[in-house]
């Protein structure tokens, strides 16, 4: 498994576990729109956002925790990436 595809898991865990327990993971793909679609509001996107800064040693600044930012596993992916890098 690469780094990304642990990062991908890990966050979908979380989003699984935390925000749609009992739901079927497949369901929740990595382009599946989470704050749009209504599965994030705004205290689930600040729990989420203090999970990826504990478990990725990144941090977010207060205009990054939007959808531009956080509406997909994909884009959060990316985001820690671009931190990371």
């Amino acid at each position: 498994m690469t780094t990304n595809q642990s990062e991908r898991a890990a966050i979908k865990d979380f989003i699984m576990r935390e925000f749609l327990p009992g739901e079927d993971p497949a369901e929740l793909e990595a382009d599946t729109p989470l704050i749009t679609g209504g599965i994030l509001d705004s205290i689930s996107t600040v729990k989420l956002v203090a999970f990826l800064e504990d478990r990725f040693g990144v941090r977010f600044q207060a205009h990054e925790m939007n959808v531009d930012y956080l509406n997909t596993i994909s884009k959060i992916v990316h985001t820690i990436e671009s931190k990371q890098g």
